[in-house]
């Protein structure tokens, strides 16, 4: 591998000269720096980004931890990030897995932004006392390195248990995402409290994991139980509502969506404008929650001040709730 040395033999000055060169330094002259940068092109000379980082102490590109890539979600926030790190002349990885943790503490990214439950919040809590700057929206935790930008989960399941509840239905389901997940967590609270609020209402919690899968094995399960009153149900992301949604049309196409079962969603992926009847979802901007986490966390790297953040929901009314009266 081509290293400053050699430039600088074939070019006839210092190694210090080299690098200044290379760097863009006005210490050297523009007539001396066109030889370097010509000799390094004729080497096929590469940096070494990871010697660069240490003397400068960036690499310029931001981290982001996802728990997995499955399903239609991450698009949009990760273009909403990608948008405001290019601005601010960042470039983006996107990580996931265990091993991948190792990019903090080794300083090969100037910053993470975490949802990804694979992290501890002991581990997190250690990386930003070590001085590691960090924006995580899967979790409250408290430290001057970390930044919030919190989804308003219970909020938005609120809006969906009540809509339920207001349509007359009494006997509610609710299908989770995993358990590890601050998201799923703090709808769950939401629900019950919501549940526990109105007389007469009966809540069935089903485990899911925020894909298709779980939807369909929980439209097995509450058609199972649901023989002579209609049903209603949240699912905890739309992922799972349409895998509802497959369930029903493949194996009870007797059973109608709206009238013999009722469904909301949560996220408002673009395919649940297409279901027929078209599902009623919480609404969010995807892209502006990542946007608002990059922004937080290149304020953070440049020592600027910031708050924590929360990103507001609110309830699209689709055709695949009906008033129980009607059903």
């Amino acid at each position: 591998m081509v290293s400053i040395k050699d430039i600088a033999k074939q070019a006839g000055v210092s190694i210090s000269t080299v690098s200044y060169a290379l760097n863009g330094s006005p210490k050297v002259t523009d007539e001396t720096t066109a030889r370097i940068l010509a000799v390094a092109k004729e080497l096929n000379y590469i940096p070494n980004a990871a010697a660069r980082s240490l003397k400068t102490r960036e690499t310029k590109i931001i981290g982001v931890f996802l728990t997995d890539f499955s399903g239609a979600f991450y698009g949009d926030l990760l273009q909403g990030t990608k948008e405001i790190l290019s601005e601010k002349g960042y470039d983006l990885i996107v990580c996931s897995g265990k091993q991948s943790h190792r990019m903090l503490p080794e300083r090969m990214i100037d910053g993470a932004i975490i949802l990804d439950e694979t992290f501890g919040s002991t581990e997190l809590l250690s990386y930003a006392e070590r001085g590691h700057k960090l924006v995580v929206l899967d979790r409250e935790l408290q430290h001057s390195n970390i930044n919030q930008v919190l989804l308003d989960n219970k909020a938005g399941a609120r809006l969906a248990a009540e809509y339920l509840i207001e349509q007359g239905h009494r006997t509610l389901y609710a299908v989770t995402g995993p358990s590890g997940s601050y998201d799923s967590r703090q709808r769950l609270q939401a629900v019950t409290q919501a549940v526990e609020r109105s007389a007469g209402v009966k809540l069935t919690v089903i485990e899911g994991d925020f894909n298709k899968s779980a939807g369909e094995q929980a439209a097995a399960t509450i058609i199972a139980e649901n023989s002579s009153t209609a049903a209603a149900v949240f699912c905890f992301n739309d992922e799972m509502a349409i895998g509802m949604f497959n369930y029903l049309a493949a194996h009870h196409p007797d059973i109608q969506i709206g009238e013999h079962i009722h469904i909301v969603g949560f996220d408002n992926m673009e395919l649940a404008s297409y279901t027929q009847p078209r599902l009623s979802t919480i609404d969010y901007s995807k892209r502006k929650w990542g946007a608002l986490a990059a922004e937080q966390l290149i304020k953070l790297i440049s020592g600027d001040e910031v708050e924590h953040e929360r990103i507001y929901v609110s309830l699209i009314k689709g055709n695949s709730v009906r008033s129980a009266k009607e059903s």
